[in-house]
């Protein structure tokens, strides 16, 4: 496994493990809360904290195994520095879109934790960087191409967060994550909307 896959494989696992010890108001310390809540408040460093926090054993495994089946492709692909960027500007867009949606629609101001929304800016990648390579989904094992579990990933989400099916989950983070990854594919690749004059 890469490094940098495996470096942050291992610190999420390690905080998972340590979120017990941490007391009851641990998570609720690094999680990713709204602008004007009142404890513990918005800090700019829950943009990137709150991704190393997972609610359940289920939460934290499907994230890990996502990253470990996905990541390793990515960072071997486009290398270890520039895996980590993606990984974590994935993170700040997954955030960053959590709390746009969560001030336009109003409402009381829950928090969002969880390496999802980067999670799903490495499906993006590896969608868009290995399209026909075969993907079988786990629940149901459907096998299809990699560009076709990416948009039926972000379609489900899209719909999942627009009719407010399965509470409890950031749908809208998930789709911020797949918009950061995007922008970073195109910056990678110095194309719109990061493309100089001719």
């Amino acid at each position: 496994m890469p490094p940098a896959t495996r470096a942050i494989l291992i610190t999420n696992i390690s905080v998972f493990l340590l979120q017990p010890a941490g007391g009851e108001g641990f998570a609720e310390r690094f999680a990713l809360w709204p602008p004007g809540s009142s404890d513990p408040g918005f800090g700019l460093w829950h943009l990137v904290t709150y991704s190393f926090l997972h609610g359940g054993l289920a939460h934290i495994i499907f994230n890990m195994y996502a990253l470990y089946m996905f990541g390793g492709d990515i960072e071997r692909l486009f290398g270890s520095l520039f895996f980590l960027a993606y990984y974590f500007v994935c993170v700040i867009c997954a955030g960053l879109f959590r709390l746009m949606v969560s001030s336009l629609v109003g409402g009381p101001g829950y928090p969002v934790i969880g390496a999802s929304g980067a999670v799903y800016g490495v499906l993006l990648a590896f969608g868009i960087s290995f399209p026909r390579r075969i993907v079988i989904l786990i629940i149901p094992p459907i096998p299809m191409q990699a560009r076709t579990f990416v948009v039926v990933v972000g379609l489900m989400e899209l719909v999942f967060g627009v009719t407010g099916t399965e509470a409890g989950i950031a749908h809208f983070a998930h789709l911020g994550g797949m918009f950061g990854g995007w922008l970073m594919l195109k910056y990678h690749s110095g194309r719109f909307p990061f493309s100089g004059p001719d």
